[in-house]
């Protein structure tokens, strides 16, 4: 799974409602799944499936969108969190 930090921005810059976004992928039951996480202010199900297409449309892979409240996210600078584990 190759996506870029700019990709990351892309996604956000389509929807000016978020605040900040950080991808985590992980491989939970083994299979690798990413999950946009973003910073929106009041009410998300109304933008959530438009996330979605603009992560399927830029990444070209499937992920999901997880909604965070303002401040939520650290602000270390890290677009993507690669918390994947092999044992």
């Amino acid at each position: 799974m190759f996506v870029h930090p700019a990709q990351v921005a892309a996604i956000a810059a389509r929807h000016p409602e978020i605040g900040k976004a950080r991808l985590v992928v992980d491989n939970a039951g083994g299979a690798d799944r990413m999950t946009l996480n973003v910073e929106v202010p009041g009410n998300r199900s109304s933008i959530a499936d438009a996330i979605v297409a603009s992560i399927r449309e830029i990444t070209k892979l499937r992920g999901e969108v997880a909604f965070r409240a303002p401040g939520e996210l650290p602000n270390d600078g890290k677009v993507i969190d690669d918390v994947r584990k092999y044992d």
